[in-house]
């Protein structure tokens, strides 16, 4: 059996607390990345791997820079001769040694140049794994404009059609997603929104933008919005894939019962969010029901003679 799927019983508080962390929540921790160097990563692979040291304790940006992910991410600084479209046995160890669920391997060879694989796991097994190649890379030191500062939650844009069509696409999108939406907050504040992650689906290929989002004033109270490109900057094309059948990608999405809203009766609401509520009433007598007084709903005596007659009729036959 591996040490690491051994039941293990805690001896001191602290060794209590730390499995504490690990045991199945209802409400999840913010996932964690680890970051591995290949067997054979050259500068460019490296250099993307290596832009950690500029933005120190960045919560979240690209996971690439270990800086920008440094707080939820793990980095690997040794070089691991493993192929993970091979044997995934290397990763679901590191999974479980580090307890990250997306990871990130960067490695280069002459059939598969500039190379990066970006995954997640499910039960520390690998669920998606997406390979995609660097063709034009610019770093975040080559661009010499202000960053974002440190606890940033991004902003993600998607365009092309590509992301809403092609399977392989719409797979990469909710893995980029897991990347870098970061922590779930309840409120947004407007001076917060400073910070954008742009990916466009063009002509086979996936191009990766940030931007920093300038408010600047319009004369009226909606400011003007204006964007700064903060790097980094990546041309990036789909390689290989390695995708979890529908089955498991539908067991993995499941939300346990307890976080389910429970459903209020008689409660609807249209394609607009309004709510419509159903009330039961008794039946109503609207004979007894008090109309407003005035002359013109007042009975007339002809009205009044026959509706007695009617009366006297009803109590004859009833006798």
């Amino acid at each position: 059996m591996d040490t690491l799927d051994r039941v293990v019983k805690p001896k001191t508080k602290r060794a209590k607390r730390f499995l504490e962390k690990r045991e199945p929540k209802l409400n999840e921790n913010i996932k964690n990345a680890m970051l591995i160097k290949g067997g054979n990563a050259n500068a460019t692979v490296t250099q993307v791997l290596k832009d950690v040291n500029v933005f120190v304790l960045k919560a979240i940006n690209f996971v690439l820079q270990y800086a920008l992910k440094k707080p939820y991410g793990v980095l690997y600084k040794k070089k691991n001769i493993t192929r993970p479209f091979e044997d995934q046995t290397s990763l679901e160890f590191f999974s479980k040694k580090s307890d990250c669920s997306l990871f990130m391997f960067g490695s280069h060879n002459k059939k598969r140049p500039n190379n990066l694989v970006i995954g997640r796991m499910y039960d520390h097994h690998v669920l998606d794994m997406i390979e995609l190649g660097i063709e034009n890379f610019i770093s975040l030191k080559d661009i010499k404009n202000s960053k974002c500062p440190e606890g940033t939650k991004p902003m993600l844009i998607f365009a092309g059609d590509d992301f809403d069509v092609t399977e392989d696409y719409r797979r990469l999108k909710s893995l980029l997603i897991d990347f870098f939406r970061g922590p779930t907050v309840s409120n947004i504040r407007l001076a917060g929104l400073e910070y954008v992650l742009h990916f466009t689906a063009l002509n086979g290929k996936i191009y990766f933008r940030s931007y920093k989002l300038l408010l600047k004033k319009s004369g009226c109270r909606t400011p003007r919005i204006e964007l700064e490109e903060m790097g980094p900057s990546l041309d990036l094309v789909l390689r290989r894939t390695h995708l979890a059948s529908d089955d498991l990608y539908k067991l993995s999405m499941k939300m346990p019962k307890a976080l389910k809203p429970k459903k209020k009766k008689n409660i609807s609401h249209d394609t607009f969010g309004t709510t419509y509520g159903r009330i039961h009433m008794q039946k109503q007598d609207l004979s007894k029901l008090q109309t407003r007084k005035m002359k013109g709903l007042k009975k007339r005596p002809a009205e009044r003679i026959t509706e007695d007659q009617e009366k006297k009729s009803k109590r004859v036959k009833k006798n």
